[in-house]
């Protein structure tokens, strides 16, 4: 009987420790990239996409079992021939912002290193209730040349943009519509590493390596730090009350400045309230957590974890991750399309309070 019971213990002891899939899948496509996601409380998802053909969106609703352009079919449909004043020429990320409107970050361009169309760098403002666009803030006087304004984040008044293309922050009042540069090419805003995915650097169609160079930020739950750093890492930060201060100059704003975690090549980031910032490592598909004092572990590695890009912490608790597989796209695979279909959107309860900035 002792022996019966022993095997019994023992089996239900192995049972137990049986592994878990945390991971829990929460949209799939087979033909579009989804590099950003965002929810509401009530339970509205939108995505980003990165058109590979030309009748995709670029920001769609994700509603029964379906992405729908969003806002509508306008937007999301500019033709080559028209500005970029009333429709996405390249939206980059998305997020519902603290005021529970829907924001768009749109660099204006077809891509890395592509033109700059007139009207196409702009913050773009959507009402949830109504689902229309009530305000576009034109970033053309602070995004030229080889601009790629890359995310956003808010703090009161304020917003705060990254600058992918040509290395910078920028500082947007919500107010005027005023915006400045800041921190421009300061060795925490530029590239100085490889971009590596899955165990190799990024290169582009023309043999080139890819540069991005300030991309993913984050602003502490009271408001006081702003962290931000290049797609391929380290993380800064500073003070957000010096970069709201307009008559500080490049030397006196650049002293600020401070080193705050050693991370790797990126694709996108969350915070919680409790200071928790949530990185994803392109190059070992994993997700890290880099706590209020930079030290930095591990949440999950997992295969499935391609190129996580712009991820969302939700009101239940759950970390959203877009598993983009960007680093498999031809214009970042040296020419050569190697997605592996469908591109997935998971999450992974984490039991953290959102920052709703």
């Amino acid at each position: 009987m002792r022996c019966l019971l022993a095997v019994l213990v023992l089996a239900g002891s192995s049972a137990m420790a049986a592994p878990v899939d945390r991971l829990v899948p929460e949209f799939a496509s087979e033909t579009l990239i989804i590099n950003g996601v965002t929810t509401t409380s009530e339970g509205r998802r939108f995505v980003v996409v990165q058109p590979q053909g030309p009748d995709q969106p670029q920001i769609a609703e994700i509603s029964g079992g379906s992405a729908k352009p969003f806002p509508d079919a306008e937007w999301n449909g500019r033709r080559r021939s028209q500005n970029g004043r009333n429709a996405f020429v390249g939206a980059n990320s998305l997020r519902v912002g603290p005021d529970g409107a829907l924001w768009v970050v749109d660099r204006g361009a077809a891509g890395i290193g592509a033109p700059l169309v007139e009207g196409g760098p702009k913050l773009v403002r959507i009402d949830l209730g109504a689902n229309r666009v009530t305000r576009v803030y034109d970033l053309a006087s602070v995004a030229q040349g080889a601009s790629f304004v890359d995310d956003v984040r808010f703090n009161g008044g304020l917003a705060y943009l990254t600058d992918a293309g040509r290395p910078a922050l920028i500082v947007l009042d919500l107010t005027t519509g005023k915006a400045r540069r800041v921190l421009e090419n300061h060795p925490s805003t530029v590239a100085a590493r490889p971009l590596m995915g899955e165990g190799r650097q990024l290169v582009d169609a023309k043999g080139r390596p890819v540069v991005v160079h300030a991309d993913q930020l984050e602003v502490s739950g009271d408001g006081r730090w702003l962290y931000y750093q290049p797609c391929s890492g380290p993380m800064s930060r500073i003070e957000t009350r010096f970069l709201d201060d307009p008559s500080l100059d490049e030397a006196t704003l650049s002293a600020h400045v401070e080193p705050f975690a050693d991370t790797p090549s990126t694709g996108g980031t969350a915070i919680d309230a409790a200071g928790t910032i949530y990185i994803s490592d392109t190059d070992r598909s994993r997700i890290l957590r880099v706590s209020a004092a930079g030290e930095i572990s591990t949440l999950i590695a997992d295969p499935r974890l391609v190129w996580v890009d712009a991820m969302w912490i939700d009101d239940d608790g759950k970390l959203w991750m877009p598993a983009a597989q960007l680093n498999r796209t031809a214009g970042l695979n040296q020419g050569k399309d190697a997605v592996d279909w469908p591109v997935r959107l998971y999450s992974i309860a984490i039991g953290a309070k959102p920052v709703r900035r």
